[in-house]
């Protein structure tokens, strides 16, 4: 089976190209912008890919005839997003239009990962079926693409995720547990917002569930997030007391102190029960996601 990955140089994509890659039953096409991030070897040919150009698309699509498309690019900083609407837009909403229109035209599954911020967070945890109300642009134009992705003519999967975190060799931005880390060792004063809870998602699991649904050949809307639900101070407090690093330095704020381009949801969190018994996903802990990254943070020190 032939899998192409967009967004490959991302967080995500990496850990896919990780794991697709040591599967002799799988070839990889990795596709980004840029010459390839990815430090490892493997089974897998790299190819640059702007998602935004339907000619480059089609010619890759072509060249290469992948008979399954995960899609991870995006642009996914909700405060640029609701800054940059017009650049949001194209690479949330007409990319996905593109990718349609090519998995159409070469008979490919398309799976295609979305958001917990298609909610406005009044009733979380949310299950597949709950209906979406974004409070953001970068919800919104989520939101579009997984309409678009369920009125397609192709063979379509969207998993749904919450606030991704994990280390590559070659990241192109941080997260929000790397970020709490690194604050907290250099002693800076920060400030968390403690009227939020999410479900924080450990890369390798969203990767994992990718490769499960590909597998199953799963249809329809799955929720793939982590199993425990925090608020975002407990998130930076079980950093610092993961790493025995100074918990004093960190002070409580509400969301509106913040003055945000973006207004967040208060309380997502997913239902897991349906991916859990269809696909076999099997997320680990916040504790057990914070010590794999401190085993690969070790790793790549050596």
């Amino acid at each position: 089976m032939k899998i192409l990955v967009t967004g490959s140089n991302g967080l995500v994509g990496q850990k896919l190209t990780q794991i697709i890659s040591k599967d002799p039953q799988l070839k990889l096409i990795a596709t980004s912008k840029g010459v390839n991030r990815f430090a490892g070897s493997g089974n897998f040919e790299y190819t640059e890919m702007d998602v935004r150009n339907s000619e480059n698309v089609f010619k890759v699509f072509n060249h290469f005839r992948p008979d399954v498309v995960i899609h991870t690019a995006a642009m996914t900083n909700v405060d640029l997003c609701e800054n940059k609407k017009e650049e949001c837009w194209e690479l949330n909403v007409e990319t996905v239009k593109i990718l349609i229109k090519a998995c159409e035209k070469f008979n490919v599954y398309l799976l295609h990962l979305s958001t917990d911020f298609i909610f406005d967070g009044k009733n979380g945890p949310y299950t597949e079926e709950d209906e979406p109300h974004p409070l953001s642009y970068y919800g919104v134009t989520k939101l579009e693409a997984e309409k678009l992705v369920q009125g397609s003519n192709c063979q379509w999967a969207i998993l749904r995720t919450i606030l991704v975190y994990g280390i590559v060799y070659d990241m192109s931005r941080s997260n929000i547990v790397l970020w709490a880390k690194s604050a907290l060792e250099k002693g800076e004063n920060i400030n968390v917002v403690d009227n939020q809870w999410r479900m924080p998602t450990l890369a390798e699991d969203l990767a994992e569930c990718c490769l499960l649904a590909v597998n199953k050949n799963a249809r329809g809307i799955f929720n793939a997030s982590g199993k425990d639900m925090m608020s975002i101070l407990e998130l930076v407090e079980k950093v610092a007391d993961h790493w025995k690093l100074d918990k004093s330095i960190i002070s409580p704020i509400k969301s509106a102190s913040l003055n945000q381009a973006a207004t967040r949801p208060e309380r997502t969190g997913f239902v897991l029960q349906k991916s859990i018994q269809e696909l076999g996903y099997n997320p680990h802990s916040f504790t057990e996601g914070l010590q794999i990254v401190e085993n690969q943070l070790n790793l790549l020190k050596r």
